[in-house]
């Protein structure tokens, strides 16, 4: 008998059935569990990685005493890294956005950031210089190195690095110590009846910077927004954070967004080709020419990264 199945009938759920929800990007699962009488559970494995399981139950403290909506936890298994937790259906942001929707929509998720951005960060690795720039080198490592197998000459080399330290340089130019989810985005919000946003997939948060969740969801990699109603949403975002924006011009958050979206993307690139790569995930590369489009658009606004437009022109050469 398989361990899960086992803790499921210890758990008094002797007759039941699975289905296979997910097997996300990292090494977590997902199954749901299906009682006779038509209630469900989602289990979460983490039993490739057991200790993920505590920064888990550990965030998930935070969040619910920030008031942000998140599945329940209902029983746990820590040796073998089991979760079992609230069902929230299958339904995500993703599934319902369209015309008439998508502002509405939107709004509901900038008022969880909000609710996340007040949530109890002591103790939170933060997004400090050096991991900043670990996940930016991620895409010579990953995308370009291994995945398109580009090597970049001396002169190629020095423009990305000054490339890379000038948005990590912006990134930490903006407002710190915020909570950070760090994958905010459309395959991560759920709504499940009654237009209710739940959170998930939130247990890797680190302390960062004011824009990152909000470039998550609207930058997403897996949605193309139109710029101008993205730009829209996050002049409301910051009318609605006020405080520490009140002086700030909406030129100056729009630029520190940009950037922040950037340093996010370029990292994506790297992540996606790990994923192919290590992990044998391949459908991830998928949504590569969309991540490119977004960092396409962000070198066409800001003259100073114009550097980085010669290495994806090599890109633009192997793809």
């Amino acid at each position: 008998m398989h361990p899960i199945e086992a803790w499921v009938n210890d758990l008094g759920h002797t007759e039941h059935k699975f289905e296979v929800v997910s097997d996300d990007a990292s090494y977590r699962k997902y199954y749901r569990l299906i009682l006779p009488e038509g209630k469900t559970f989602i289990i979460m494995d983490s039993s490739m990685q057991v200790e993920s399981i505590y920064p888990f139950i550990d965030v998930s403290v935070r969040l619910l005493k920030a008031k942000v909506q998140i599945p329940r936890v209902y029983s746990q298994n820590l040796e073998h890294g089991y979760l079992l937790i609230e069902d929230l259906g299958n339904t995500h942001l993703a599934d319902i956005l369209n015309k008439q929707s998508h502002k509405l929509l939107y709004m509901k998720c900038i008022h969880e950031i909000l609710k996340m951005q007040d949530a109890d960060i002591s103790g939170l690795e933060a997004y400090d210089e050096e991991f900043l720039m670990f996940e930016m080198e991620l895409m010579q490592k990953w995308y370009l190195d291994q995945h398109l197998w580009i090597t970049l000459d001396e002169e190629e080399q020095k423009s990305l690095d000054s490339v890379l330290e000038l948005i990590r340089d912006e990134v930490l130019s903006q407002p710190q110590g915020y909570f950070v989810h760090r994958d905010f985005h459309s395959r991560n919000i759920m709504f499940a009846g009654r237009g209710k946003v739940s959170v998930i997939d939130y247990q890797d948060a680190r302390i960062g910077a004011i824009t990152y969740d909000l470039v998550s969801l609207l930058k997403d990699v897996y949605i193309r927004c139109d710029r101008e109603k993205v730009l829209e949403l996050v002049l409301e975002f910051k009318e609605l954070k006020g405080g520490i924006l009140k002086d700030v011009s909406d030129e100056q958050f729009i630029r520190w967004f940009d950037f922040m979206g950037l340093q996010r993307h370029i990292k994506i690139l790297g992540i996606f080709a790990r994923l192919k790569i290590r992990d044998n995930k391949p459908l991830y590369v998928e949504d590569i020419p969309l991540t490119l489009e977004y960092i396409r658009e962000v070198i066409d606004i800001y003259d100073e990264l114009k550097p980085l437009e010669v290495i994806l022109d090599r890109v633009a050469e192997k793809a």
